[in-house]
């Protein structure tokens, strides 16, 4: 975890604690601190991720690279409600 500082220091409990959280936060890769004073502003920086999702028999993210009857397909699911 790469936690990056602006504008000042932080002692090491902080530090301990910014890692901590940011660990929590699902796809955190790095951290951004600015010391303004007494304040620290905290960025989180979250990885972007790709949903995926089974249709047709297919594992896709977007529906880009179907053909027009692949594409039918799709309109024409049901949606069943779970209850």
């Amino acid at each position: 975890m790469t936690v990056v500082t602006y504008g000042g220091t932080l002692s090491r409990a902080e530090m301990d604690m910014i890692k901590q959280r940011a660990a929590e936060k699902k796809g955190c890769d790095h951290v951004t601190v600015t010391v303004d004073g007494d304040f620290l502003d905290i960025d989180y920086h979250i990885m972007p991720f790709e949903r995926i999702r089974r249709i047709t028999g297919y594992l896709v993210g977007t529906l880009d690279r179907f053909n027009d009857a692949k594409r039918a397909e799709v309109g024409d699911r049901v949606k069943h409600d779970i209850l």
